[in-house]
């Protein structure tokens, strides 16, 4: 969730770890780590981590070794991407960019876009956009691995839904509203922030994020130049289900370096 476009000192971003505690990241990069060995063919071991956020899935790729690249356009969730590298001392690089804008030094061997960021795009033209980009990027043969939210937990899960969270520091009212032609689903969060004086301030955020099926989703891949080498469901390797809430890609680049 990491590439969402905020304006100001987002509250979204200060909270963002906190509101997500019960991410096991450490868990989740290993899971890609698996995936990455079992399908790498490449000898290098750049890693893009696409929507980074706050850096907490390039802190574990980097620290199994990888040569991480974080990129996010939010300069509140990289500033605290940055707190986590002078704490750990570990060697990541961060760039704030627009993921449909992509722009790289050079080519990179694996591209990792994690919790459901890609439903961030508003649209089928700017999910081909950010798949084209990470093709232009990736070295042949590179690995592009990425989750996404599916219709299922947009009807299902998030739907209408209100969600509240409560932190030593601040209580959240998350509500949806689902748009069920389109699947898509816009949240307004609503933070209530407590003050060093005891009493509490409160601050607004909101964005959305879009379903796409599987047959979209693996359509423009192919146009893109990918290949498809495994969907796993819900952060297993069993292969999804009708009640998959999540489907983790794993694609190889067959045409890089070109735009479509």
């Amino acid at each position: 969730m990491g590439d969402i476009i905020m304006s100001g000192y987002s509250a979204f971003a200060r909270y963002y770890d906190e509101l997500t505690a019960n991410i096991d990241y450490k868990r989740r990069g290993e899971f890609f780590h698996g995936i990455i060995q079992k399908f790498k063919t490449t000898n290098e071991n750049i890693l893009l981590d696409l929507a980074c956020g706050t850096g907490s899935i390039s802190e574990v790729m980097a620290g199994l070794g990888y040569d991480v690249i974080g990129v996010d356009n939010s300069d509140e969730m990289l500033g605290i991407a940055l707190d986590k590298k002078f704490d750990s001392g570990l060697n990541i690089q961060y760039l704030c960019q627009d993921m449909r804008k992509l722009d790289m030094f050079g080519t990179v061997d694996i591209t990792v876009c994690a919790l459901d960021s890609i439903n961030h795009l508003a649209s089928l033209d700017d999910v081909r956009k950010v798949f084209e980009n990470v093709a232009f990027f990736s070295e042949q043969d590179g690995l592009f691995i990425f989750d996404v939210n599916t219709p299922y937990k947009h009807r299902e899960i998030l739907a209408n839904n209100t969600f509240t969270y409560e932190t030593e520091h601040v209580y959240c009212v998350w509500e949806n509203t689902l748009d069920p032609d389109t699947l898509e689903v816009k949240m307004q969060l609503e933070f209530f922030e407590l003050e060093e004086n005891g009493l509490y301030s409160r601050s607004s955020d909101g964005f959305s994020e879009k379903a796409y099926s599987e047959d979209d989703i693996e359509r423009l891949l192919s146009e893109c130049g990918f290949e498809v080498l495994g969907k796993y469901g819900d952060d297993t390797l069993e292969p999804p289900c009708e009640t998959s809430q999540r489907i983790v890609y794993a694609a190889r680049c067959i045409r890089s370096g070109q735009k479509y």
